[in-house]
């Protein structure tokens, strides 16, 4: 790669950007620990220790039903996630099951989908639809890359209680284009979409340039094109916070509305939640999750973090394999085709490469992505499964193992630090 060619270094560093996050562990100094957000508390480091949960007003740790009443007159409730984190989930849904008890009328926005699944999720939330269905016609795998089986329990509550869900996001390719050429480039309709994003927040740069900075970058890609990166990252992630609140202030309709986020976009009061409050100046709460690492007592961070962090024991692996397949349709070819040589997920260090036909998974033809990964979605730890290639003219057959090797185990870890900018 030339570094001349300032697109293509954008476009890979944002991919190194979302895959090779720093852990916890490298970030509690920085990313966790700056002095911005709350003024008031922004100076103060506290303590989270698992299973407890603390508040930032009354700088303590207070119960669930405590923390449940106090952010009784909030009209947004924002909690945060590392998608594939089970005991994150498990506690959003605590916590919108608790809100729903005292008062039926609340809504879920949604970050995992886009606007245009948002007429599967109205007949969803009437519970017309199988999860079978639900999954295929809203294209989860397509429009997110984390297994179902994390969100499968927010859902059927959702389902059973018919909460209304409201997607906020929108389609990758017009945040593409804000992060390569501005929001100026967008076509007029795709501007109604998506709202003139602020460029301005000193401190939301300063959250992101320090996420950015603690990224490791290959030392051929260092140099000028660096700042021309992180401009268009900047872009991105402040694209897709304007357009997540410019979704939920309008999907709101007077029901107080639980927004569900990586946490990346809450951390701080900087993101969504702040943007929102701008265009409403309604009170909210914000409740982020945070993992103490295996062997330590708790985790040092800003007390200006969340409105409550709440810490949980850290999981020596995900719920639910991610399998780190990149697939592609071409014009006039059936089969999918690997996209490129996997670098995430069981997939990594087996024998796929870029270029690769699938002929057949397990001895069946698969020529939709969403089928596939739909497919792929239901195997467990320790499974297996035989993918049946076409490379260079020549058949091969790739057993693809869903173990967690030690070098995967570490890059998990890693994946759970605090994506800024959702994969």
């Amino acid at each position: 790669m030339r570094l001349t060619d300032r697109k293509t270094c954008a476009l890979i560093l944002f991919l190194l950007f979302c895959i090779y996050l720093p852990s916890q562990e490298k970030r509690k100094d920085e990313s966790l620990r700056l002095q911005i957000g709350e003024k008031d508390h922004r100076n103060d480091i506290i303590e989270i220790f698992p299973d407890q949960i603390y508040s930032r007003r009354k700088d303590e740790a207070v119960s669930f039903l405590k923390m449940i009443k106090d952010m009784g007159d909030s009209h947004f409730i924002y909690v945060g996630e590392t998608h594939n984190s089970l005991p994150m989930h498990d506690i959003q849904l605590k916590i919108i099951q608790a809100h729903f008890e005292q008062d039926e009328d609340l809504s879920i926005g949604l970050e995992m989908l886009p606007i245009t699944a948002q007429e599967v999720l109205n007949e969803w939330s009437q519970g017309t639809m199988t999860q079978d269905e639900f999954v295929r016609e809203s294209m989860w795998y397509v429009n997110w890359n984390f297994n179902f089986g994390f969100y499968e329990k927010i859902f059927e509550f959702a389902k059973e209680n018919k909460i209304p869900l409201y997607a906020l996001n929108v389609s990758r390719d017009i945040i593409k284009k804000i992060r390569i050429k501005g929001w100026d480039s967008l076509s007029g309709e795709e501007k109604e979409c998506v709202p003139q994003p602020d460029l301005t927040d000193e401190e939301h740069r300063t959250l992101m340039r320090t996420i950015f900075s603690n990224t490791e970058i290959p030392q051929q890609m260092k140099g000028p094109s660096l700042d021309l990166a992180f401009e268009g990252l900047y872009r991105a992630q402040s694209a897709w916070d304007e357009v997540m609140a410019f979704r939920a202030v309008q999907s709101r309709k007077e029901k107080k509305m639980v927004v569900l986020a990586g946490s990346g976009h809450l951390l701080y009061n900087l993101g969504i939640n702040k943007r929102a409050y701008r265009r409403t100046g309604l009170p909210f709460t914000t409740v982020i999750s945070l993992e103490v690492p295996e062997g330590k007592e708790s985790q040092p961070v800003s007390r200006s973090l969340g409105d409550y962090v709440w810490g949980i024991p850290e999981e020596k692996r995900p719920a639910y394999p991610s399998v780190g397949l990149g697939l592609k349709k071409f014009d006039g070819l059936k089969n999918l085709v690997i996209e490129r040589k996997p670098i995430e997920g069981v997939a990594k260090g087996a024998n796929f490469r870029k270029g690769d036909i699938i002929l057949a998974v397990d001895g069946r033809g698969y020529h939709d992505i969403n089928t596939l990964r739909i497919f792929l979605a239901q195997f467990a730890w320790d499974s297996e499964v035989r993918f049946r290639l076409l490379r260079a003219a020549r058949e091969i057959e790739v057993v693809l193992k869903f173990k967690m090797t030690e070098e995967k185990k570490d890059k998990e870890k890693e994946n759970k630090a605090y994506e800024p900018i959702p994969h």
